[in-house]
């Protein structure tokens, strides 16, 4: 860490920014045991109220992209802390919301709120530390990533069963306004004003189209991107998957989900650990022929033994594993390539990243055809596409691969 530093030791930092990046994760997955209840509420469909998660994404992927500018010009904690105001009040508008527009309005403005958390910790993270030093923090924050999808659901359901699905907004509210606290007393300003950005639209779409014209940032970011849409599609095609063509019941299926997620969990601890020793694009092109050839096994037991329970749950297993070493370390050699466009760089990640994991997910729905096979291929594409963009970034720098 340089001279920049936040207030507070590392592990609290950490804490803090795993707090904000939960944002997202959190207002996604904690409401999903309440659609029954809220599409009854609103006397709306199942449709309906499908809607105000797909709004969501929209507004994180459109929120980083203006977010992520702004705070190369003017610091990363403004932006952040009216990120979070913006949250929080979009929570408040949720839980009061007199109709199902209403609740499509308040998501769509609580992702835009919620989605500086998201792209300020990424950016604060390459302020204060090399392309080293960011995979181990954000092998670290991997951590929300891996327990967030599995506790939110719970603390939903356990809201549903003892309040009114209102009470998750609130909840989601007063986290928001228990950030406020941590981020100001917890985080320093990490961009020093001699590295902030200046003038007007130009130097902002200038900033992205280099950004694009720099092809180990696009291959890492599309590396990064399209693992993590390989990961939305198992996320959202393997309820149907396990529970419909394998008999397992919720608590199965939850207890499956819960083991891959700690599989992940490890995976990125190990990657922190691995980081000490070897170099990070070392390890990523380990970690990414080992998720094609689960990927690519996953997809030959959907074909040749479909009923094959043990072996499409292990390739599926390793699959999610090696993201845990995937998404640190492709993250860091991305953001490695940002200088002085942190911020930009951040919000572009994001916005692939969310992207290509909305399409993903919209592929393995379109798709479904009673089988595991739609999931599978999604995952496999999404495998061999993200390959692919490593080898690009590889090719601009072979030395460094």
């Amino acid at each position: 860490m340089n001279a920049s530093t936040p207030r507070g030791s590392r592990i609290g930092f950490v804490v803090i920014l795993g707090s904000l990046i939960a944002f997202a994760p959190l207002s996604i997955d904690m409401y999903l045991p309440a659609f029954p209840a809220i599409a009854a509420h609103y006397g709306t469909t199942a449709g309906a109220v499908q809607t105000t998660l797909a709004v969501f994404f929209v507004g994180l992927a459109v929120g980083q992209g203006v977010v992520g500018p702004i705070t190369d010009r003017v610091g990363r904690l403004p932006p952040l802390l009216i990120g979070i105001a913006m949250y929080v009040g979009a929570s408040i508008w949720a839980a009061l919301a007199p109709d199902i527009e209403s609740l499509t309005a308040a998501r769509l403005l609580q992702a835009l709120g919620g989605c500086a958390g998201i792209v300020v910790s990424r950016a604060m993270v390459r302020d204060l530390f090399d392309e080293r030093g960011s995979a181990q923090v954000y092998s670290m924050l991997m951590l929300v990533m891996g327990l967030a999808p599995i506790l939110a659901p719970m603390i939903g359901g356990f809201i549903i069963a003892h309040c009114e699905w209102h009470m998750i907004f609130w909840v989601l509210a007063a986290f928001g306004a228990a950030c406020v606290p941590a981020v100001l007393f917890g985080l320093g300003e990490t961009l020093p004003r001699e590295r902030r950005q200046h003038g007007g639209l130009r130097p902002v779409l200038g900033a992205y189209l280099a950004l694009f014209a720099d092809r180990p940032f696009m291959g890492f970011a599309l590396a990064n991107a399209f693992i993590s849409a390989a990961m939305f599609a198992y996320i959202t095609g393997s309820p149907f998957v396990f529970i419909e063509l394998h008999g397992l019941d919720p608590s199965g299926y939850a207890m499956l989900f819960g083991v891959n997620a700690a599989g992940l969990i490890i995976a990125s601890q190990v990657n922190a650990f691995l980081l000490r020793r070897m170099s990070g694009r070392v390890i990523l092109k380990v970690a990414m022929g080992i998720h094609l050839a689960a990927a690519l096994a996953l997809l030959a037991a959907t074909i040749f033994r479909p009923d094959a329970f043990y072996a499409l749950a292990a390739c599926i297993f390793i699959a999610v594993g090696s993201v845990g070493f995937v998404g640190a370390n492709a993250m860091a050699a991305a953001m490695a390539r940002a200088d002085s466009h942190i911020g930009s760089a951040s919000a572009l990640t994001g916005i692939l990243q969310f992207a290509l994991a909305a399409v993903a997910g919209a592929l393995v729905g379109a798709f479904n055809d009673g089988t595991a096979l739609p999931m599978a291929l999604t995952i496999a594409g999404a495998s061999i596409a993200g390959t692919v963009a490593r080898l690009m970034a590889r090719e601009a720098q072979p030395a460094a691969a």
